[in-house]
């Protein structure tokens, strides 16, 4: 993996988001009446934009879904952000990374502003250029448009950019921008769900990850 610029994913990539998520999701749904005690069935919605997801699993029509958001923003900004865990390894794989003169972005379809304060809280923003997320209007949450806006303000080379993320949106985003892309399995996405998005790269774990570097 020769390209000098790497974009990371955020969510399943990173960091485990999915106690924060998953009870702001869990909120978000009691505020408009409806009961899910269960999280597990709320962890498909880490990595999908909210309001998308909101409209998919419970058919709610775009103004629902956005007073749905908005709930879910009301808990997740003064809770949910500190309710995540690095995955082990990530510091060491960005410091080797970074010692290798590889520049790295975050591109996360979470609000850039959330984005940066995890970085900033969990003391990974040191390792990264630049974090793009998106807008709390909903624009950039689509990956493909969030990566394209990336590439034209930094004027990246896309021949020379990978990119790497643990749900379908990162591979597809990476493809429409002719960026090469790694699939990681220790994320949220099944391995079905990433494999069908034909990656560049599949590695299970993030010890995989950074050995492939390595080499």
């Amino acid at each position: 993996m020769h390209q000098q610029t790497i974009l990371f994913d955020l969510d399943g990539t990173l960091t485990d988001p999915r106690e924060g998520i998953t009870r702001s999701i869990q909120f978000a749904l009691a505020q408009l009446g409806i009961d899910e005690p269960d999280l597990t069935k709320l962890e498909h919605f880490i990595g999908p934009p909210l309001l998308q997801a909101f409209m998919q699993f419970y058919a709610f029509d775009e103004a629902k879904a956005w007073q749905a958001v908005n709930f879910y923003r009301e808990r997740f900004k003064v809770t949910g952000l500190y309710e995540n865990l690095v995955f082990e390894g990530v510091g060491e794989l960005l410091g080797s990374l970074n010692a290798q003169g590889r520049t790295l972005y975050i591109a996360t379809s979470k609000p850039h502003v959330f984005a940066r304060e995890i970085a900033r809280h969990f003391d990974f923003a040191k390792h990264f250029k630049v974090i793009y997320g998106s807008e709390l209007d909903g624009t950039r949450t689509n990956k493909v448009e969030l990566i394209a806006h990336l590439i034209e303000q930094e004027r990246l080379d896309p021949a020379q950019t990978l990119m790497i993320g643990d749900r379908k949106h990162d591979l597809i985003g990476a493809r429409s921008n002719g960026l090469e892309s790694v699939a990681v399995g220790y994320g949220f996405g099944s391995e079905e769900e990433i494999l069908a998005e034909s990656p560049t790269y599949h590695f299970r774990t993030l010890a995989e990850l950074h050995a492939a570097f390595q080499g």
